[in-house]
């Protein structure tokens, strides 16, 4: 089958190129390199042994679209372009509304003029908003608390009705809980441009020095120690998550389906921390910061829908996750000083 991954060269679809590839999947990359790097490709390229198209262009433009689907015969796509910071959405919402709503809209029009209706969706846990009850389960209720849930939650809706009204689709929604990590290779992890939204990049940029310290974002929260809790789940993980989704698409009997991907077990930010300093024998200097708009205290998945239908289990703990992120960082510290 052949693949168009949609951000493609970015931290998640770049790790799902490798995974969908050693499944044997052929991919084309679709990409317009906002937030990623063509190096990325290249580096998924000496992962797998196999030359992958990348085609640079933005899901806005519809016609682009067709034309990459056309012109490579895909047979179904992994959706992961879209802006990400949650912080970034609060201020800059119509930016967020346009990439991301208007992007997906885009797509699928495309997508339905080629005839290809199979599609893997990057959601997001944040879509569940202000947990009710937790671990959160696929039958928690939705309702985001920022602008960037609102577009995954909005898309979300909008593949629900398209799935309705043309049950000749096949849609598996990925609800992310927080990926983290690195490919054993540490060839290809998270880098992105400017200063990290995430927390991972930041502890190793601040690990090796490239940053001074790390911006701990409250620690007032009803937690265990007043830092955010959440689900962290390793790259590689849920890379095979997408390619188990993707495989149950062909025999799964309905238009829509949704999966959490996550662990189950929730960490602080300071358990991060710790973990970090511990498995790689470094010093994480931080200090407390105001909350940031739209963050919620505590988010954790079920990931049990997953296992039952998928046959998929995170299996790579929270050592790993760290191990594999500074040597990432270290591996870009070289490439760099060469």
């Amino acid at each position: 089958m052949k693949v168009l991954l949609t951000g493609g060269a970015g931290y998640i679809g770049s790790h799902c190129a490798v995974a969908l590839i050693a499944a044997g999947y052929q991919v084309v990359c679709f990409d317009n390199l906002s937030n990623s790097r063509p190096q990325a490709i290249e580096r998924v390229e000496s992962i797998t042994g196999t030359r992958i198209p990348l085609v640079v262009g933005d899901i806005r433009d519809r016609e682009a679209v067709r034309r990459a689907l056309t012109d490579h015969a895909i047979e179904a796509v992994v959706h992961f372009a879209g802006l990400k910071a949650v912080g970034e959405s609060v201020e800059k919402p119509m930016l967020y509304y346009d990439n991301n709503v208007r992007g997906t809209l885009a797509l699928v029009e495309a997508m339905a003029e080629c005839g290809v209706r199979r599609l893997v969706f990057s959601s997001s846990a944040t879509v569940y908003g202000q947990p009710q009850y937790l671990p959160l389960d696929e039958a928690h209720p939705t309702s985001a608390t920022n602008p960037y849930g609102r577009t995954k939650l909005m898309i979300e809706e909008m593949l629900g009705d398209i799935a309705a009204a043309d049950p000749g689709w096949r849609i598996g929604v990925l609800r992310y809980f927080n990926p983290v990590g690195a490919h054993d290779s540490a060839l290809i992890g998270e880098d992105p441009n400017g200063v990290p939204n995430n927390l991972m990049p930041f502890i190793s940029r601040v690990a090796a020095g490239r940053l001074p310290e790390l911006s701990v974002f409250g620690d007032d929260y009803d937690t265990a120690d007043g830092t955010g809790v959440r689900d962290y789940v390793h790259i590689v993980d849920l890379a095979e998550g997408h390619v188990a989704a993707l495989a149950a698409l062909t025999t799964i009997d309905r238009p829509l389906s949704i999966w959490n991907l996550g662990t189950g077990q929730g960490y602080s930010v300071l358990d991060m921390i710790r973990s970090f300093e511990r498995v790689n024998a470094v010093s994480i200097p931080y200090r407390i910061a105001s909350r940031r708009p739209g963050d919620v205290a505590t988010c954790y998945a079920s990931p049990a829908k997953a296992r039952d239908e998928l046959g998929w289990q995170a299996s790579r703990g929270l050592d790993a996750m760290c191990a594999s992120a500074w040597r990432f960082e270290r591996m870009l510290a070289t490439r760099n000083s060469g």
